[in-house]
């Protein structure tokens, strides 16, 4: 299910009695999956009927998360855009450099609406440190962090490699962890102010058409107040913003014609 246009309502996922049933079981098993795995795992998990404040249960410190905090800025942009069933083994960082491999699974109810995120999140950094002393020791260099060397050592398998951190040095995070929805937002607003690649001050309309298209396709609609950060950030007023949503799904319907038209003749 994918909403288009989300200022006024800021829910996407809505609460069902087999969705309620299945937070409860899984939440129940949190702790007990977290107990069987390393201790720098953590395991979460999110309630999408929650969305933004979506994390019910944790168990682990990895990401230093507690429940009632927010989504991912990956999990948000996956809320609007569509869930896979899974995301296994993708790599990130966390603000400190220390290197994570995570994987996450949509859990869905009879209807096949996405209901609740179980992640997992291992720091994989600690293991990259005994390797190298374990290479020292046998009188070998330490050697670069290697995803194959890690998933060796770890005892990780991952089923498909999604995005990775070990980018260069500037380069966006596959996903980033936060701890409040003031936090979210404004990583969300500078990242897309940014690629834009014009000060604000200096930004045209259509420069600040595409800062809102790209934070709509993110999620930034999600959380509330949106609008009113948006505009602020923008240097323009809530109505301005609400024209430039609506030129932009008048522009995507309009392309949407277009092919269909295309496809036909």
């Amino acid at each position: 299910m994918i909403v288009t246009s989300l200022p006024d309502d800021p829910q996407l996922y809505r609460r069902t009695v087999d969705g309620e049933r299945l937070i409860a079981v899984f939440s129940s098993l949190v702790e007990p999956i977290g107990r069987a795995l390393p201790a720098t795992s953590e395991v979460v998990l999110h309630d999408l009927s929650l969305l933004p404040n979506s994390l019910v249960a944790v168990y682990g410190d990895v990401t230093g998360r507690r429940v009632g905090d927010p989504a991912t800025d990956l999990l948000l942009e996956q809320a609007v855009k569509g869930f896979p069933d899974q995301n296994l083994g993708y790599e990130t960082k966390l603000a400190d450099g220390r290197k994570l491999r995570s994987s996450t699974m949509i859990i869905r109810d009879v209807a096949g609406v996405p209901v609740a995120a179980l992640c997992i999140n291992t720091d994989v950094s600690t293991w990259q440190s005994v390797m190298n002393i374990a290479q020292s020791m046998m009188g070998r260099p330490a050697t670069p962090d290697s995803a194959e060397q890690l998933e060796a050592t770890a005892a990780i398998r991952p089923v498909q490699q999604l995005a990775s951190a070990e980018s260069d040095k500037g380069a966006k995070p596959a996903e980033v962890f936060v701890k409040d929805v003031d936090e979210l937002a404004a990583y969300l607003i500078r990242n897309a102010i940014t690629a834009e690649g014009v000060p604000v001050k200096r930004m045209k309309k259509e420069h600040k058409i595409q800062v809102v298209r790209v934070l709509k396709g993110q999620g930034m609609f999600l959380l509330r107040e949106a609008v009113e950060m948006i505009a602020e950030s923008l240097e323009v007023s809530r109505f301005t913003i609400y024209n430039y949503l609506n030129e932009i799904e008048e522009s995507d319907n309009a392309a949407d014609t277009s092919v269909v038209a295309d496809r036909k003749a």
